[in-house]
């Protein structure tokens, strides 16, 4: 996929992603903490955010490190940043500030950050090793980049299911190993050996347990037709009569983990960070 598809992929993604942003901060919360002291975000840290969605995560970060610190939200989509903007402003930060671009073509002062953060992108970017070898340039010797990445379909069944039904509906097949997908990198060994071959020292990984919890099944659906870019990718491009088929099928299918207290869904992430050598 060219970037220009990839950024119309995330603009049209995106207000449904700040729709939805607080419900996804609350599902990703352990991961988000985990992430954030595993890539070394205290006070005083100039932090660069990549592919930052609608920045909940970023403004974490600002709130850490304070007013000697700085955070850089960077997104391919124009909109996120707005939204960042907007709600960095609502926060009361003014350590905030935004970059337009891919994380591949990063485009910043060599070793001009602490620490790099990365929740939920990294294993839909076109190209991860050239986006970390990005990264590597940017940190300062001995700074750490942290990720948040899905692990593997059997352990995030209703993302796997929901997608294998956009795709069969769609005609299309599932991403090639090696291709940016939801699930590229959470196999063992995956993202470890990306980061050593990337030039990263002293890898560390743990995985989290993360249930998504919802009012309904029927809200699960809206924030993954509003908000899920790779999700909506799959089917934008066909004849309404096979959109509305296949999300009526994922909608079948989200409605079996609803309980008495709402829906619930069982899913998997992995947080891995490496230091730059000194």
């Amino acid at each position: 996929m060219q970037a220009a598809d990839i950024r119309a992929q995330w603009e049209g993604a995106a207000p449904g992603w700040a729709r939805w942003e607080t419900t996804v901060a609350t599902w990703m919360e352990p991961a988000t903490t985990a992430m954030l002291a595993m890539a070394g975000v205290d006070a005083g840290a100039r932090v660069l955010d990549l592919a930052c969605g609608a920045g909940s995560q970023t403004l974490r970060a600002g709130q850490r490190v304070g007013a000697r610190g700085h955070v850089v939200a960077s997104d391919i989509a124009d909109t996120m940043l707005h939204h960042v903007q907007e709600n960095a402003r609502a926060a009361g930060l003014t350590n905030v500030t935004t970059l337009a671009g891919a994380a591949e073509d990063l485009a910043v002062a060599a070793e001009s950050f602490d620490a790099v953060i990365c929740r939920l992108g990294l294993m839909l970017f076109s190209d991860p090793a050239k986006a970390l070898l990005a990264v590597r340039r940017a940190m300062q010797p001995r700074g750490k980049v942290a990720v948040v990445v899905f692990t593997t379909p059997a352990a995030n069944t209703f993302m796997a299911q929901s997608m294998q039904i956009l795709l069969r509906r769609a005609g299309k097949t599932p991403p090639a190993p090696g291709q940016p997908g939801i699930f590229s990198l959470g196999d063992p060994g995956v993202i470890e050996r990306l980061f050593v071959d990337s030039g990263f020292v002293g890898v560390e990984q743990h995985t989290l347990a993360l249930t998504l919890r919802m009012p309904s099944a029927t809200q699960a659906l809206a924030m993954m037709q509003e908000a899920f870019g790779a999700y909506r990718a799959v089917v934008s491009d066909r004849p309404e009569a096979v959109r509305v088929a296949a999300w009526a099928e994922v909608a079948e299918t989200l409605k079996t983990l609803e309980t008495a207290t709402g829906f619930a869904a069982p899913a998997e992430v992995l947080v891995a960070a490496g230091a730059k050598p000194a």
